[in-house]
């Protein structure tokens, strides 16, 4: 095996993947990435429904948060993906942007080029849309976007409810206007699991000048006179050293990425000392600005047994798994979150800052639990989400050893303004659980119950059994300030061939799901190492 290459990339995930295929489209160019986890090869990573049987596997790193001081010392399981593909292999594959005014507050930090409309093109060059062709969408790119197969009758009533109660549909809140209740389009190709690496890896992997490894999980970037020759890999117990010629690029995500620069030596020199490493550039901001969306949920008895609760029941699950192979039909192909919406938590808010959720399934997640638990009989479960939090944490290391996990401490509701938009989270749910298009569907309210009603008592409730949209961000952040950590170029301050290119270099979350943020983030990452354009 070659031991130099041109570019070094570190993580398959949805930058990664991108990253890959755009650095080895030049022939002349030799390309390295490497993926800690194996590959996509398992049936459930491919059948949209079989993501539920994922996250406590090894397809996923198996995070686990430190005690969240405001939310009584809970621990909670935070998972990412671990495999080709990265999270979008394991993920919901729901297909949100955020709002134009997400991108335009990154513009005007000090990032020049990561307003909406400078990001827009990446959205749309690599889109493959199968109903939406306009001045937001492309319909030619490797990223199959594509509408549900099926709707549950629940997501329907959720449809109808929404509006009832003031909330306007929306055909699309990836277009024009966010704000709106909708039904979510997802990445996925005829029935099955559009990943990143379904989209864009493994339509190249014969390409001579791109080397894929799996198994590799990178413990150091190697640093000489202020720049970055190159990445010390582990793989089958052995170390294995490479080199770089142009760049080594971090694509490992929002705790990974931090961590390997932790272990390098790169970030916030007491800290690197007191876990004994020596730091090699210091770099105040490595690590800090680690935030994620909570969210809160309520459950409701259904009237009528059309929910998916028990459809993973083996009998059922073979039926299901027969009737997904014959015809590509059935709650096989379910995302489980069909519908959704965006909403404010109050008129002055300039744009929506609630997400829903809507899960015609009963399901309720306990701290640290591998998969979320599955409540006997029928029923729902509706989610409202904080999209935008102002409660900042931290990814360090409790050791040098590559092998210990980090301390993650995402530090939820930790700013005032996060529980006062979750409370009203709440609230949006029972609004909509009361419209009368719900009526013939549910019975009554499960969890927490009519009694708990008070500000007081759902701020209790909040602390007691919210949990993480798994979108952690921000700890790699971009920027022109002393914390952050990369420029608008997306290079590491202060050092030569060092790039960190992933979900981490996000200064604020985007409002909604990171998966197509992190995609767009590769494709105008790509542009810019190989100076397509000049911010």
């Amino acid at each position: 095996m070659p031991k130099t290459y041109d570019y070094i990339i570190v993580g398959a995930g949805a930058a990664g993947c991108v990253l890959a295929n755009r650095l080895s489209a030049d022939p002349g160019t030799s390309v390295l990435l490497l993926e800690a986890g194996g590959r996509d090869v398992s049936p459930l990573v491919h059948i949209p429904a079989g993501f539920g049987m994922l996250m406590g596997t090894k397809a996923n790193w198996l995070f686990d948060t430190v005690p969240q001081r405001f939310m009584r010392g809970r621990r909670m399981f935070l998972p990412q993906g671990k495999l080709l593909g990265g999270s979008t292999s394991v993920n919901a594959m729901l297909y949100v942007r955020g709002n134009r005014g997400d991108y335009d507050t990154w513009r005007d930090l000090g990032n020049k080029g990561w307003g909406y409309d400078d990001v827009l093109p990446y959205f749309k060059t690599h889109e493959r849309n199968e109903r939406l062709g306009d001045d937001y969408h492309g319909v030619s790119g490797e990223l199959n976007v594509a509408d549900q197969v099926q709707h549950n009758p629940m997501s329907q009533a959720f449809v109808r409810a929404a509006q009832q109660v003031g909330v306007p549909f929306s055909a699309d809140p990836n277009g024009a206007e966010q704000e709106g209740v909708f039904y979510h389009q997802v990445t996925q190709r005829k029935a099955r699991r559009e990943s990143a690496a379904t989209a864009f890896l493994h339509p190249v992997r014969k390409r001579r000048n791109l080397t894929v490894r799996t198994g590799a999980e990178v413990t150091r970037v190697n640093v000489s006179d202020g720049r970055a020759t190159g990445v010390t890999y582990s793989r089958a117990g052995k170390p294995v050293t490479v080199t770089a010629r142009r760049k080594v690029i971090l694509s490992a995500g929002a705790i990974n990425s931090p961590r390997l620069l932790l272990l390098s030596g790169i970030g916030p020199a007491d800290e690197l000392r007191a876990v004994g490493i020596e730091p090699v550039h210091e770099l105040p901001g490595v690590g800090k600005n680690l935030h994620d969306q909570l969210e809160v949920y309520i459950t409701a008895e259904a009237a009528q047994p059309v929910t998916y609760t028990g459809e993973d029941r083996p009998y059922r699950a073979a039926l299901h798994g027969l009737q997904y192979l014959l015809y590509r039909t059935g709650p096989a192909t379910a995302t489980i979150t069909e519908a959704g919406a965006f909403v404010r938590s109050g008129d002055d808010v300039a744009y929506p800052d609630i997400q829903l959720h809507m899960l015609p399934a009963y399901v309720v997640w306990k701290d640290l639990a591998r998969s979320a638990d599955k409540v006997p009989g029928h029923g729902i479960t509706i989610l409202a989400c904080h999209i935008r939090p102002r409660s900042r944490g931290e990814v360090k290391l409790t050791s040098a050893d590559p092998a210990v996990p980090p301390s993650v401490d995402p530090n939820y509701l930790s700013h005032p303004d996060d529980m006062a938009v979750a409370v009203q989270g709440f609230r949006w749910i029972r609004k909509v659980l009361a419209a009368e298009a719900f009526r013939p569907y549910l019975k009554q309210e499960r969890m927490p119950g009519p009694d708990v009603e008070t500000d007081e008592q759902i701020r209790e409730f909040i602390t007691t059994w919210g949990k993480t949209d798994y979108h952690p961000v921000g700890s790699c952040k971009m920027g022109i300030d002393d914390m952050a950590v990369v420029d608008p170029e997306l290079r590491v301050h202060g050092l030569a061939g060092l790039r960190v290119i992933d979900s981490s270099i996000m200064p604020n979350i985007i409002s909604g799901n990171t998966q197509a943020p992190s995609m767009m983030i590769g494709e105008k990452g790509a542009a810019l190492v190989l100076g397509e354009e000049h911010s």
